[in-house]
């Protein structure tokens, strides 16, 4: 287990690149593969999780050269062309690799286990094992909820409308894609709009997507069956491993950071509607479009904040930026409410929960919520030690908060930021940061 060793910092200067983006990047991998042709991508994320979605497509047949280089090339196997794995796919810690497969697993002509670390072994996966049994296709897995592993049995899907009972990018993804399979038309209707990463690109793809808001909601609908052709990805630098830059320049007193070249779309980019109306001094200095995503650069510097409150149909936009905005909360004047997040707590971890515990032990008053956090700001915040308990995004929030608490704060189970952000205590140290790694 390794841990963070974080100490106030004073300001912090400069600008950062970050990582290329998860979520495009997993979608790019599957989607190359099921493809016809060659696909190019550049900027894929080299992390743990992204390298497992890539090593089980590999153990499925499919050539990739140049992964975790400035240029990936896969050469599609064609959407039934996958084959057998010999052994369970191992998912390590991958919520979305494991989710997204389990649709792609769906229209194939074998069976496969999907197996994952301890985390994603407690994580459930009935949500999407629910509607591709409507589709015909059997899922087994552990218990009422469906643990991992996770064992599909191919088939041929069958069309559905699918009225998902929460708004979730991996749950519409993972049918969208089973969807491709069918013989006919399958749509998905949420009650908000989640990310909407898998259906930009599988438009780039070559695969119509309808898009819309019905009576029930926001909705995608694919017909199948289609094909994927190969194409050219660029992937644009990842906005959530971005924001901790971001929150750490705005509560660090005379910090001015620019993160570049980081995704804008606007089910990705919430967090930024939400410190503006806190009064943060963020803004976008530069902005393009990158393979049909906005892109651009962010700036962010010190200054006073407001409490605020988040609920309802904005929760799906920023929900991976959640346990952060619980640190920005602490420094916030007034009373911060965050609602309507339940689904933080089937995460890598319970979110709230962890979030809850670990701030009141560095002094801030939070009141933990079902589906939720009450945060009550600003209060001063004491260096302690933190365990987050193998979540990269709990250790890199708590990495934050350190930068602003007297004292040293020590955050074991750090290991995990691997998952998403290899280099993330070198790009703090390259703004000044006092960061040691053990």
């Amino acid at each position: 287990m390794s841990t963070l060793k974080i100490t106030p910092s004073g300001r912090l200067r400069g600008e950062v690149f970050v990582p290329g983006d998860k979520s495009i990047s997993h979608r790019a991998a599957i989607f190359g593969a099921l493809a016809e042709g060659t696909t190019v991508i550049r900027g894929f994320l080299a992390a743990e999780d992204t390298l497992h979605t890539a090593g089980a497509l590999r153990q499925m047949g499919v050539t990739m050269g140049g992964v975790g280089t400035a240029e990936m090339l896969i050469r599609g196997a064609g959407l039934r062309g996958l084959f057998a794995p010999g052994t369970p796919l191992d998912l390590g810690n991958s919520g979305t690799g494991m989710r997204l497969l389990m649709g792609a697993l769906a229209g194939q002509t074998f069976s496969a286990t999907l197996i994952g670390d301890e985390s994603l072994s407690r994580r459930p996966m009935d949500r999407i094992a629910a509607p591709l049994g409507l589709m015909g296709i059997r899922v087994e897995g552990r218990g009422e909820r469906c643990l991992p592993p996770v064992t599909v049995y191919g088939g041929t899907p069958a069309p559905i409308a699918y009225r998902s009972p929460v708004a979730s990018a991996q749950v519409k993804s993972a049918v969208l894609l089973a969807g491709l399979f069918a013989e006919g038309t399958t749509s998905v209707t949420e009650p908000a709009l989640s990310r909407d990463h898998t259906e930009r690109m599988l438009t780039a793809f070559g695969v119509p997507v309808e898009a819309g808001t019905g009576p029930d909601g926001p909705y995608a609908a694919v017909t199948g069956p289609a094909t994927l052709h190969a194409t050219e990805i660029e992937v644009p630098g990842d906005f959530s491993s971005g924001a901790y830059f971001l929150a750490a320049a705005l509560l660090c007193p005379g910090s001015d950071v620019t993160v570049r070249e980081v995704i804008l779309n606007p089910t990705r980019a919430a967090l930024l509607n939400v410190l503006q109306r806190m009064g943060a001094s963020v803004s976008i200095v530069t902005e393009k479009n990158q393979a049909g995503e906005r892109v651009g650069d962010v700036r962010a510097t010190f200054g006073r904040l407001q409490a605020t409150a988040v609920a309802g149909a904005e929760i799906p936009a920023l929900i991976d930026e959640i346990p952060l905005l619980a640190v920005v909360a602490t420094q916030a004047e007034g009373t911060t409410e965050i609602r309507d997040a339940a689904e933080l707590r089937v995460k890598e971890s319970d979110r709230i929960a962890l979030m809850a515990t670990g701030l009141r032990r560095m002094g801030a008053r939070v009141q933990e919520l079902p589906d939720g956090m009450v945060i009550e700001g600003p209060t001063a915040l004491c260096g302690t030690e933190v365990d987050a308990s193998h979540d990269h995004r709990i250790a890199m929030s708590f990495a934050v908060a350190g930068l602003i608490a007297t004292g040293m704060t020590v955050i074991s189970g750090a290991e995990s930021i691997a998952t998403s952000f290899p280099g993330f205590a070198e790009a703090l140290r390259a703004l000044g940061a006092t960061v040691e790694e053990a």
